[in-house]
């Protein structure tokens, strides 16, 4: 039998089946163990609390909050419920709704966020998010972030009520553009062989996603070669200055980290074009320009970029001590030009560059004369000083490391490390072999290739830590040796001054042995003098 509404503001058993579920309550899901043993309850005890409803129609109610107790009822075969009934408007209901689910700790925070732009959506009344903030109880940047969750892709969100990936994780992706938040989903985990035909995927921690989307996705704009606030660099993308991809243009979402790193870009895509679009707007400003490439590997035949083997970068920095001074790099030469480099990394920013191969500061003519005692000397000094610092520096680097944890997957380790070793040449490569006791082998098809087998074979620490030594002696090749290595031995607190000193007592003590043999060999009676 229907019940007509005749008060719109009473207390009443109405039938379960004159009661609809709202379309707008922010609650999607239900546990349904949860609902079993509240069924239970309402078994033994009944409602003790009224849902809330408003009427729908001369017959009917919706339901504005207490779902849950109505699905329970249904599972616990109840014919009525008590209800509060009461006149609302849509926003009213939605602002409810809100309210009420907010007080329960069992609500899901994507409900939570659906929950929040739909009364941000509301015509009227209209609210802000400082007002929504002010009627839940929260803070505007707790809002602003959940707001921000119902930009994730639907695998996002998918993994997200799968308890696949954490708020936390949601959160950080939800930051970035849709075509970037898969690849990023994927690097929430971590795939583990443990014997068995399938790895087991665990979920990592979020800052191991932070480190990641640092390292891949974001992009410091201060480092940018363009001009920020030129709007028709790339007319469709506009002004980085306007534009709300870059972090600075939302405070309330990237507050924590404008202050350590600064504003960036969100996308990529974008970044790279405002790029090259400022590469070819500068060839074609100043076509005398040196068009260089700090790429390893050679140049297409007919290509206007110079590799890095045909130039000398010469440096803006003061040298930092006198044997700095005498490096090529810190020398200006009569040949000294612009350059803008186009290939490789860095791409757009401008340089100073020597190009001229017979250069007498750049590329001086080795000394012919040898003789004498005194040049004899100083080049046995130089030796074995280099011969320290080789030792020395093989030493440091075999300690930062040790000092480096297991964080990737071999598999991507391995990929990582063979790509690095395209682009290093062949010393390098040897020195990196000899840090883990390879030698070449006669007919084994080079050092090169012995290393791959050996890195096919090695486990993930092991690769964890030839990453990283690739990566420096990748930059050492680059820049001041000794500088890259002491920026990576104070990130692995490894202690320098230690090893120096053992690597000096050790040639010291290496050179007393030698003039010990030396000189037992001079007191050595000859066969001469035996005869005599």
């Amino acid at each position: 039998m229907e019940t007509q509404v005749l008060n719109a503001t009473e207390y009443r058993n109405v039938s379960l089946s004159l009661l609809n579920v709202s379309k707008t309550n922010p609650r999607r899901t239900f546990d349904e163990a949860a609902l079993k043993e509240l069924a239970e309850s309402i078994r033994a005890q009944g409602i003790l609390s009224p849902l809330l409803v408003r009427p729908l129609t001369e017959s009917g109610f919706e339901i504005v909050f207490g779902e849950r107790r109505y699905h329970a009822a249904q599972l616990a075969e109840q014919d009525t419920v008590p209800v509060r009934i009461k006149q609302m408007s849509d926003a009213e209901a939605l602002e409810a709704q809100l309210v009420e689910n907010l007080i329960r700790s069992e609500i899901h925070p994507m409900e939570e966020a659906q929950g929040f732009r739909a009364l941000l959506n509301l015509d009227e009344p209209k609210y802000s998010i400082e007002q929504i903030a002010a009627k839940v109880g929260k803070s505007p940047v707790f809002v602003a972030s959940r707001l921000k969750l119902t930009d994730l892709v639907p695998v996002a969100i998918e993994a997200f009520y799968a308890d696949g990936i954490g708020v936390g994780h949601a959160l950080l992706l939800a930051k970035l553009p849709a075509d970037q938040q898969e690849q990023a989903l994927s690097a929430c985990f971590k795939e583990v062989y443990n014997g068995g035909q399938k790895p087991a995927r665990i979920l990592m921690p979020v800052r191991n996603l932070q480190f990641w989307i640092d390292s891949n996705i974001l992009l410091v704009l201060k480092d940018a070669p363009f001009n920020k606030r030129d709007a028709q660099l790339v007319p469709t993308a506009g002004s980085c200055a306007d534009c709300p991809k870059r972090t600075g243009h939302n405070k309330l979402l990237f507050g924590d980290d404008l202050g350590r790193q600064g504003d960036r870009c969100t996308d990529p895509t974008c970044y790279q074009a405002k790029v090259q679009a400022h590469v070819a707007k500068t060839i074609a400003e100043k076509p005398e320009l040196v068009q260089i490439s700090t790429a390893y590997g050679g140049q297409k035949e007919g290509s206007p970029v110079l590799p890095r083997n045909k130039y000398t970068a010469i440096r803006g920095d003061r040298p930092k001590s006198k044997d700095d001074a005498k490096r090529p790099e810190y020398k200006v030469c009569k040949f000294t030009t612009e350059a803008i480099i186009t290939e490789g990394s860095d791409i757009g920013t401008i340089h100073k560059v020597c190009a001229n191969p017979s250069c007498p500061v750049h590329h001086p003519k080795q000394q012919t004369s040898r003789n004498g005692e005194k040049w004899k000397a100083e080049q046995e000094k130089q030796h074995k000083e280099r011969a320290i610092a080789n030792t020395t520096g093989l030493r440091v680097l075999a300690a930062i490391g040790s000092a480096v944890p297991v964080r990737l997957l071999k598999r991507d380790l391995l990929f990582v490390i063979e790509r690095l070793l395209l682009v290093m040449d062949e010393s390098r490569i040897e020195m990196l072999a000899r840090q883990h006791g390879i030698r070449q082998k006669r007919d084994d098809g080079g050092i090169g290739k012995t290393l791959g087998a050996y890195l096919r074979r090695a486990d993930e620490g092991t690769l964890s830590r030839m990453l990283v030594e690739t990566a420096i002696l990748l930059a050492a090749s680059r820049a001041n040796a000794a500088t890259v290595l002491r920026d990576a031995a104070s990130t692995y607190k490894v202690d320098t001054d230690a090893i120096t000193l053992k690597v000096k007592q050790e040639f010291a003590a290496k050179e007393k042995a030698q003039a010990a043999k030396k000189a037992a060999a001079k007191a050595k009676p000859t066969k001469k003098t035996k005869a005599a």
